[in-house]
């Protein structure tokens, strides 16, 4: 007990402080995956519109392999992102690996199927005359997609807050291609790993507190989101 009470003593002090290696990480955190989400949220959600909205051959396929997706290992997406990345990978040339880039490629196909697979549910649960109502007073097709978000919001916001906090807590795709390197890749989560195995509790621990607190923020949005879209209903 004198260990946890003492990490986390330590870790207070540091957070109060400013250490500078645990807000260097939780900034890179914060940065690559928010990009990460971003990027996925402009591909994946026209994506789970078509889903939603229309039928065609090789949809249920699709589908199902986006709610596979939203379960894929860290480390597997890890795998996949140090083969292309890689050497001797198909696009090893772009010389991405070990940088923060090739870790926003990672979380973003962490994140796209989360996105596709929850606003494509929150799409289709729509009354169909929604569309039919859009399509009657004339509406494009980009006049129409917005009507589906806006009737959709409260479930796409879900499903982007879901694949930040799912992002944001990832070890395995920063540690595999990021190589945690301090001060260019390290996120809080391979920086958590290190410090403790390092013995430095106190550090981890004040890494953990923060993804702690952006966890509770992110689930308190869930819940609230939530909670409006259940009094909408009724």
């Amino acid at each position: 007990m004198d260990l946890i009470w003492d990490g986390v003593r330590e870790a207070v002090q540091l957070l109060i402080g400013g250490d500078a290696a645990v807000y260097d990480a939780a900034m890179r955190s914060l940065w690559i995956s928010s990009l990460a989400v971003l990027l996925a949220t402009v591909t994946a959600l026209p994506c789970g519109i078509l889903l939603g909205r229309r039928r065609f051959r090789g949809r249920r396929a699709i589908v199902l392999l986006c709610r596979v997706g939203m379960s894929f290992p860290t480390v597997f997406v890890g795998l996949v992102c140090f083969a292309l990345f890689s050497r001797r990978g198909p696009i090893g040339d772009l010389q991405l690996l070990y940088t923060p880039w090739v870790i926003v490629c990672g979380e973003f196909l962490l994140a796209f199927p989360i996105i596709a697979s929850l606003s494509q549910g929150a799409i289709r649960s729509l009354d169909p005359r929604v569309g039919e109502t859009a399509w009657t007073l004339g509406a494009g097709l980009g006049r129409r997609l917005m009507t589906y978000v806006s009737e959709a919001r409260v479930g796409i916001m879900l499903a982007i807050l879901t694949a930040f906090a799912r992002c944001i807590t990832e070890l395995g795709i920063a540690m595999m291609v990021g190589g945690n390197l301090s001060g260019r890749t390290r996120t809080l989560a391979t920086a958590t790993a290190l410090e403790t195995g390092q013995g430095n509790f106190g550090r981890g621990v004040a890494m953990s507190l923060i993804l702690l607190v952006v966890a509770a923020i992110v689930t308190l949005m869930i819940i609230t989101l939530s909670r409006e879209d259940e009094d909408t209903e009724w």
